[in-house]
């Protein structure tokens, strides 16, 4: 499936429905076995992050609360700052705060998010992934415990990521080609 658009082109399957439902399982099992008893709370960023809660959450046998947060670089910031557009409703004192996010790479998101939520005393504060891109870390101290897939340092759309909010709500994930690099194929093949 190679699907063009002006957001570049969605291009093969990278990890299946299947595959990304057996992985997330594991992780409902991992989660669960850790937090057995303790009651966690799930925060998930908005957009992208949703698909992956709603799978997590059905996968976590163990009693757990839900919440979201809304976040935003700041315009034109090229030094990767991050901003608070809805902060959680719940109280975060001596709960164990469990981060899902999409996908870590730099990390500079998870680190912002993790330092304003530690303002709040949780009892304990980590974080899982769907998908982590190590090699593209600026951030150290980022309590990543749980990782879904280790990926190549590309873009991907369905399963909730999308391109300027095309393709999310394609099941499978799919590596997508960047505008320019679609639209020279395209001119190569005219």
């Amino acid at each position: 499936m190679n699907i063009a658009s002006e957001h570049g082109e969605v291009g093969a399957v990278y990890l299946t429905r299947e595959q990304i439902a057996v992985r997330v399982a594991e992780l409902g099992e991992e989660i669960a076995r850790d937090y057995e008893g303790l009651d966690p709370i799930l925060i998930a960023p908005l957009k992208s992050s949703v698909v992956f809660l709603a799978d997590l959450t059905r996968a976590l046998p163990t009693p757990h609360t839900l919440d979201l947060v809304e976040l935003a670089a700041y315009t034109g910031a090229d030094d990767g700052g991050v901003r608070l557009l809805k902060d959680v409703d719940s109280p975060l004192e001596d709960r164990h705060v469990l981060i899902v996010e999409d996908v870590v790479d730099t990390g500079l998101t998870l680190h912002f998010l993790c330092r304003t939520l530690a303002l709040r005393d949780p009892a304990s504060l980590a974080a899982v992934t769907l998908l982590d891109r190590p090699y593209r870390r600026l951030v150290d101290e980022v309590p990543l415990r749980y990782i879904g897939f280790t990926v190549p340092d590309e873009l991907y759309a369905g399963y909730g990521l999308g391109l300027d909010e095309h393709w999310r709500a394609y099941p499978d994930l799919h590596s997508v080609v960047p505008p320019e690099i679609s639209a020279a194929r395209a001119e190569a093949a005219a």
